[in-house]
C-alpha cells in the first residue's frame, strides 16, 4: 500500500508528535507498506526556526521516503504555517491513503481538497488540544476560534477515519465537533530509550550536581514551567542539595522561564540544559532523577511520561488531558490539579522524601503501564485501518 504520511515538523525537530510519525512510518515501512512523509522544512515553530542547509529538503531513511516542503506563516501572534506545494507533491505520489496529523492544520485542509479531486481517503489522527491550551497568543487563539466555529466541520468530516490517542481527547473533540466520522481509538506506542550512560558521565557532560527533580519538553506556553518554579521553591527550601533541571529545546518560554528563576532567587537550583540529541544521555538523566514532573496546561497524551516510566521512575503530573488515563488512574504516578502551584509543591515535598513511594508508583509504572504500549501494535491496528478505507471508501 502506498502510504503518505503529513506532519507539520518530523525529526530531527524535536517533539511528541514529529516523534509519533517517525515511528509510525517506519514500523509501516517494515510492515511492507511504501511510505512517503511529507513535511516542513521547519525545526520548530516557537519561535520560528528554518532547518539548516545540512538537513536534505529529501532523502531517504531505511525505505521511508521523507519529503520537506517549504512553508509561509501568516504574521505574529496570527501564526499558522502554509505547505508550499503539498497538493502537488500528493499528486506526484499517488498515495493509496493520505494520514493527516494535527487538528486544525493547513495541511488537513490540503488532504482533504485532494481527497475530494481524487477520491483518495484521508485518515486524521488529531493531537488535539482545545483552544486554551495552544501556544501563540491572543491573535492566534481567535484564528483558531474562527477555525473551529466556520471551517472545520465540513474538513472533519470528509475524513475517512479519525484517530484520537484517549477518552479524554475524543470527548474535547466532540466538545467542539459534535458530529464526527468513525472515531477510532488508538494510544501511542513507547520508544525505549538505548542503555543510559554512566551516571558520572551524564553528570558531567550535563553539569548535573546533587539529587534532582526532572523536566523534560519544549519550554512552551502549555507546559506550566513558570509554575513549576513557584512550586520548587519550598523544596528547595527543605533540601538545599535538591536541584530542577529542565531539558528541552526553547518554545518561546525561555526568558519568561528565566526571569522567574531569577525573581524567585533560584539563580544556580534550576539548570536548564537545552535539547539533548545523545539519546543514551537523556536515559541516564530519567534514570538518576529523584522525580519525574509533567505540570503541563493540556497533554493530549504526553510521551515523555511513557519515557519516565519505561526507567521505574516516580511522576508527579497534572489531572488533565489524556494524562490520567497514562498514569492508570494515578497508580503509576501523582496527579495534581493543572495550575495547581500549592498542590504541585507538596507532592514534590511528599515524595521528595518518600522513597518507598516513589519506588513504588515506579515500579507499577515499569512493570504495569509501559508493557500495554507498542508501537509493533499501533503498526497493525493502523494498517488494517488504512486497509479498510481503502478497500471500503
Amino acid at each position: 500500500m502506498r502510504i503518505a504520511e503529513v506532519s507539520t515538523r518530523y525529526p530531527p525537530g524535536p517533539g511528541g508528535v514529529e516523534r509519533h510519525v517517525f515511528e509510525l512510518s517506519h514500523r509501516l515501512a517494515a510492515r511492507g507498506d511504501d511510505v512517503r512523509v511529507f513535511s516542513s522544512d521547519l525545526y520548530r515553530e516557537f519561535p520560528w526556526e528554518r532547518f539548516p542547509a545540512s538537513v536534505p529538503r529529501r532523502s531517504n531513511e531505511s525505505g521511508v521516503r521523507v519529503e520537506r516542503l517549504r512553508v509561509v506563516s501568516l504574521p505574529g501572534e496570527m501564526h499558522y504555517p502554509f505547505f508550499l506545494g503539498l497538493g502537488a507533491a500528493l499528486r506526484r505520489a499517488e498515495p493509496d491513503v493520505v494520514h493527516v496529523h494535527t487538528y486544525g492544520t493547513h495541511h488537513v485542509a490540503v488532504a482533504r481538497r485532494y481527497g475530494r479531486r481524487t477520491k483518495t481517503p484521508f485518515v486524521l489522527t488529531t493531537h488535539f488540544h482545545p483552544i486554551w491550551s495552544i501556544e501563540g497568543g491572543a491573535a492566534r487563539h481567535r484564528l483558531r476560534g474562527f477555525y473551529d466555529r466556520r471551517l472545520a466541520a465540513p474538513i472533519v468530516a470528509n475524513a475517512a477515519r479519525v484517530i484520537v490517542q484517549t477518552r479524554e481527547e475524543e470527548r474535547l473533540l466532540r466538545e467542539v465537533l459534535p458530529t464526527l466520522p468513525p472515531v477510532v481509538r488508538i494510544p501511542p506506542g513507547h520508544t525505549p530509550l538505548p542503555p543510559p550512560v554512566p551516571e558520572e558521565t551524564m553528570r558531567r557532560v550535563l553539569g548535573l550536581d546533587g539529587p534532582y527533580v526532572l523536566f523534560v519538553g519544549r519550554l512552551a506556553s502549555n507546559k506550566g514551567l513558570e509554575g513549576l518554579v513557584d512550586a520548587f521553591v519550598p523544596l528547595a527550601s527543605h533540601d538545599p542539595t535538591a536541584s530542577l533541571v529542565l531539558i528541552g529545546e526553547d518554545g518561546g518560554m525561555r526568558d519568561r522561564v528565566e526571569r522567574r528563576i531569577r525573581e524567585r532567587g533560584l539563580a544556580g537550583r534550576v539548570q536548564r540544559t537545552g535539547h539533548v540529541e545523545d539519546e543514551a544521555l537523556l536515559a541516564s538523566a530519567f534514570r538518576s532523577a529523584q522525580l519525574v514532573v509533567l505540570p503541563s496546561d493540556y497533554e493530549a497524551f504526553g510521551l515523555v511520561l511513557l519515557e519516565a516510566l519505561g526507567h521505574g521512575r516516580c511522576v508527579i503530573a497534572s489531572r488533565v488531558g489524556g494524562i490520567p488515563e497514562v498514569l492508570d488512574g494515578g497508580k503509576a504516578g501523582c496527579l495534581v490539579p493543572p495550575h495547581d502551584v500549592p498542590a504541585l509543591s507538596e507532592a514534590l515535598l511528599r515524595l521528595w522524601d518518600s522513597e518507598v513511594e516513589r519506588v513504588r508508583l515506579g515500579a507499577y509504572g515499569r512493570t504495569e503501564v509501559v508493557p500495554r504500549y507498542s508501537w509493533d501494535r499501533v503498526a497493525a491496528e493502523i494498517q488494517q485501518l488504512f486497509q479498510t478505507v481503502v478497500d471500503h471508501p
